[in-house]
Parts: C-alpha cells; structure tokens; sequence
C-alpha cells in the first residue's frame, strides 16, 4: 500500500479526565498578551513505533498521569469563558479534558505525513469543541500508535503547551516534574502610567477596526493546504552560510532560523512577483518571539532556568509577539538572501523588554475592545503575509510516557492563515522537520522553486524499519 490518507479511524470510546485532587474552583483572568490571540486551535502530534504495551496499558497510563499532570495545570481542565466586559477567563472548574480512543486500519509506515490535511487532519487529531485541552490516542493497523494533541492558543503559548507534554511525560514515567507552572498574572500587569511606543500600532490593531468585505471571518480562507518537509542538516547550514554572507564579524552570523526565514520570506516575494496583473506590492513576515527571557530583568533572575516566585521562566500563558518585517514585493524578490535575513535579524532584534511592556500597556489603553496582530488581517486570495515560529528549541525526545521516545512529531493548524514551524527531526542528526501551510498556490511555487531544500517528508526518510533514533 502507498502512503496515503484513504484509511478509517473507528472511535473506541471517549471520556473526560479530570484532575486527580479537587481543587477550589477559581477564575484566572486573561493576561494582556493572552488578549491578544483570537480563538486559534492548535494541535501537536507524536508518533510512536510498536510499543512492547497492550493499548489497553497505553491508555491507562495517558489517562492516570493526565489525571496527576493536570493537578499542577488546573488552567487546561477548565474553560474559556467570557466575562461582563466581553472577555475571555479561564474558568478553572475541573471540567477535565476530553479523551478519545480509536483505531486506525493503516499501518504507520504508509501514513501521509507530507499531506498532513489527510493522513492527521480530523482523523488522527481530536476535535476541540469545548474546554482548553483535547487528546486522542490512536492504535494502527500495525500496532503503532499515535498521539495528538489540540489547545486553545488563548490558553497557552508554544512553549506553555511545550513545558505541559514534559510535564505528562515525566508524570508518566514516575519523575518529579522539572519545571512548576507559574499562573502569576501579575507578572504582565501594566505600568502606571502606561506608555507605548508608536511602533505598536504598526503591528496591532483593534478588531472594530478591520473592514471585514462579506462578512469574511479573520485570515479565513478554504484554500490553506498543510504540507510536512524534511531539510537536510547539510542544507541548513550552507543556507546559513549563504544568509551571513559579506559579514565580516561573527556578531554578523545569522542564525539559522534567521536564515530560513528569510529564504522563505524571498521565496514568499517571489511568487508574487511573478504573477501577472498582481496587484499585491507589500510582503510581510512575522517571526514569532518568545518575551520571557526578555521581560526577566537582571535583579529579578540571572539564570531563565531557575524557577523563583518572580520569575516568567516557567510561565504558563502567551507570552509571545511578532517581529515583523516588511518590504515592496518586487525589491524584496530581487534581494540576495544575505540582505533579507538581515532584514529579518533586525527586526527581531527591534523586538525588546520595551517593546513587550508597551504592547502590554497598549492593550490596557485599549480594553475591552478585543485587538490582534495586522498579521491575522489579510485578504483570503493575498497570501504574501505569512508566520514563522519556531520548535527548534522543543526537546521532542522527551515525550516518553514510557514506552520509548517518538519517532516523528509536528505542529498541525486547523485554521486559516499561514504559518511555517520548524522543529528538530528527532534522528538528532540535525535536520529539520517542517510543518507549512499556505494558500494552495503559493504552496505550489515553493515546491517548484524549492524543491531542493524543502523535501517530502515520506517513510523512506523516517525508516520506520531500520533507522536508530538515539
């Protein structure tokens, strides 16, 4: 049998898990910055060779360890839900999180990672019709077994998602947790009096705002197709040496999302470019940036991995925002590569502790009025504004509930807009999985101009058979 998404997943059974200890049930306001993100669903998905478990134990263990796990994240046991003022809280009640346990009749080696909409989409990934957190567990025909997770971005950042999956995993396998959840909201109050700088509203905006022709919902558009890539370690590199090139200092060399960012970015230009009539002429991208090590201030925190009362290293939340680099269509698909990443460096390099404080005192300026980044507003048929975030940093080996460590793992969106998400590929000899999506016919021009570098993620690279994962 090919690889392919033309397979039946039976559903076995669904329950809710619930945290183990009650807990006084409590409301956990949004944070400013957590204002920020309209209802986006986010899912993360791990696949693991035959496990020497029964599925039986395998489910057992995921559900007890949720149930234990949850009582340090009571945030993901409970529900958004809107305030007098139209807000969003977390209301965390203990409702639990909605477990589903099915049965594919696929084996792993013939799944379609490189169609993702096919072979994951509302087949191996669970629906997330209420609550923060949702978990399906999936046994395959070969009794591989996949594990895929969906939240709600308004409840947690990647890394907050991130530090969650360890947690689990340690839970799981009898470990003290290595990192507490810190649910401290006042660590992002804002300053009095508030102050920003004008640079904010360059890249926020408030949603009353946006002109919305035909009642179109926000960057939602039916023609996003999800694609999985591989990038050699080897090409990584050499698009790192091409990106720094005419530096002549080492405080020069970019680094390698920098890099690709920009090589996207160019690629993202030069589609526009080339189509005729066009009459798209500004490109943007936008590089999500982490704020915690930024926000920790000197006297607060010297180490980001101590965890002390004061401290954001732990944080649990959105804690994010975008550097946003922007330049005319046809300049920017005639730049070398070297020139764009520097465009993209210093843009995330504009991205400080002032501007995280700011844009935290802008939204209060602006309650309750709900507001996101200009990146979210787009017209559906543009396709020249495009995210890049990164997991490169996620150490997706450590997601061994017991049974070994995942053999692939990604990011999926089920929603519009665009987004590109690197992640090391757990062969741990560099390479990168890359999870894209973009409208259908910028996909296609990506394919046909870079081919080279972004590869299909197929069995015959995983090698499911014979390949050692250290």
């Amino acid at each position: 049998m090919a690889a392919s998404g033309d397979f039946k997943v039976s559903i076995c059974k669904k329950e809710v898990v619930a945290a183990m200890l009650p807990a006084q049930e409590h409301w956990l306001p949004q944070s400013n910055l957590d204002l920020l993100l309209p209802p986006l669903k986010v899912g993360v998905f791990f696949c693991y060779k035959k496990p020497s478990m029964s599925f039986g134990s395998i489910v057992g263990v995921l559900k007890k360890s949720l149930s234990h796990v949850l009582v340090s994240y009571p945030a993901l046991a409970g529900e958004i839900v809107n305030n007098s003022l139209g807000e969003p809280e977390l209301h965390c009640n203990n409702h639990g999180v909605e477990f589903t346990e099915a049965y594919a009749d696929i084996q792993l080696k013939h799944l379609n990672f490189y169609n993702p909409d096919q072979s994951v989409g509302n087949k191996l990934m669970p629906m997330l019709n209420q609550g923060v957190l949702s978990i399906q567990a999936t046994r395959l025909e070969c009794c591989g077994l996949v594990v895929a997770i969906a939240f709600d971005h308004r409840a947690a950042d990647a890394y907050s998602a991130n530090m969650f999956l360890i947690s689990w995993a340690e839970t799981a396998q009898s470990k003290p947790l290595s990192a507490i959840p810190n649910f401290r909201r006042s660590l992002l109050n804002p300053r009095r009096p508030c102050r920003y700088e004008s640079s904010i509203e360059d890249s926020y905006m408030t949603i009353s705002s946006v002109h919305q022709p035909n009642g179109d919902k926000l960057g939602q558009t039916d023609d996003h197709k999800s694609r999985i890539y591989y990038i050699p370690a080897a090409q990584i590199n050499q698009l790192q040496i091409l990106a720094s090139a005419n530096n002549n200092n080492a405080s020069s060399i970019r680094t390698k999302l920098e890099s690709f960012s920009g090589y996207f970015w160019k690629k993202l230009a030069e589609s526009g470019a080339k189509e005729k009539n066009s009459k798209q002429n500004i490109t943007k991208l936008g590089v999500v940036v982490d704020g915690r090590t930024r926000l920790l201030s000197v006297d607060q925190d010297n180490d980001i991995n101590k965890t002390t009362p004061s401290s954001l290293s732990n944080y649990f939340g959105n804690v994010v925002t975008f550097a946003v680099s922007q330049k005319n269509v046809h300049d920017l698909s005639k730049m070398p590569l070297s020139l764009v990443a520097g465009e993209v460096h210093e843009s995330i390099r504009a991205v400080t502790k002032e501007h995280f404080l700011g844009l935290i005192d802008w939204v209060e300026m602006h309650r309750p009025e709900p507001s996101l980044t200009k990146l979210f507003i787009c017209k559906s048929n543009e396709g020249l504004v495009s995210t890049v975030s990164s997991g490169l940093r996620f150490p997706m080996t450590e997601v061994d509930f017991g049974w070994g460590k995942p053999i692939l793992g990604s990011y999926y969106f089920q929603h519009g807009g665009q987004y590109v998400m690197p992640m090391l590929s757990p062969t741990a000899n560099g390479d990168w999985i890359v999870y894209v999506r973009l409208l259908g016919k910028r996909l296609q021009f990506l394919e046909s101009e870079a081919g080279d570098l972004l590869r299909p993620l197929t069995y015959h690279y995983l090698d499911f058979d014979g390949l050692n994962f250290k």
